[in-house]
């Protein structure tokens, strides 16, 4: 059995919630390509779950994983369109890929949902 086998073997071990307590201390521990790789499993099993669905997106987007990160937090404003952090996260996701045009509109809505106008 190779080892990248026996490492995807314990990612995905054990109960749901023992694979979201095992992805938070990879992605504590800045491991955050390993926290996705456990989250992308548990976000898809249950996909109303929107914390492990954020948690999911900030590890692809501080894993560099941005194309993921944007589909994911897309995704994620589909069903909760409210969820500022996940609005915030998009703009930032679409400004680190250069599209700051795209992103304006998302980190002004963050904005405003945290209470923060700009001063005229």
């Amino acid at each position: 059995m190779s080892e990248s086998t026996q490492s995807a073997g314990y990612l995905g071990h054990g109960t749901a919630a023992e694979r979201w307590a095992r992805a938070q201390l990879f992605f504590e521990a800045k491991e955050y390509a390993t926290a996705a790789r456990i989250l992308d499993p548990l976000a898809g099993e249950a996909p109303e779950q929107l914390a492990t669905r954020l948690l999911l997106a900030r590890a692809y987007y501080h894993s560099a994983q941005l194309g993921r990160a944007e589909t994911e937090l897309r995704g994620i404003l589909e069903r909760w369109p409210v969820e500022d952090y996940a609005q915030l996260l998009l703009g930032r996701t679409l400004q680190r890929q250069g599209r700051a045009a795209e992103a304006a509109p998302y980190l002004r809505i963050a904005a405003a949902m945290s209470g923060e106008f700009p001063q005229e």
